[in-house]
């Protein structure tokens, strides 16, 4: 049994090699198919990146001076100021011219001092 199935397949190579016969010349090639259709449309292709940020432009040129503004009101009074100190005393004043002189007296009264009672 161990050598039967290995000697079957030779058998079977053997005999169906015998049945066929020299190779026949080769036939003409045959006509080449229609060309196929065109196929349909790809897919839109993906977005691209953004693109880089350009430079930052010049400085501009300065601008006209400004109209003079309005006149401002009046301010307010100032607070008084301090009392400035006292001075200092005066001169003496001139002497005052003389009197006129008093009249003469008339006669006096004489006038007696009782001592009073023991």
């Amino acid at each position: 049994m161990k050598y039967s199935i290995p000697s079957l397949l030779l058998l079977a190579a053997l005999g169906l090699g015998a049945c066929t016969g020299p190779m026949g010349p080769q036939g003409e090639q045959g006509n080449t198919g229609n060309t196929g259709y065109t196929g349909a449309k790809g897919s839109t292709g993906n977005q691209g990146n953004t693109g880089n940020t350009g430079n930052t432009g010049n400085t501009g040129a300065v601008g006209d001076t400004g109209a003079t503004g309005s006149q401002g009101n009046q301010g307010n009074t100032g607070a008084v100021g301090d009392t400035g100190a006292t001075g200092m005393q005066g001169n003496t004043g001139n002497t005052g011219s003389k009197g006129a002189k008093g009249q003469n007296g008339s006669g006096g009264s004489t006038v007696v001092v009782v001592p009073a009672p023991r």
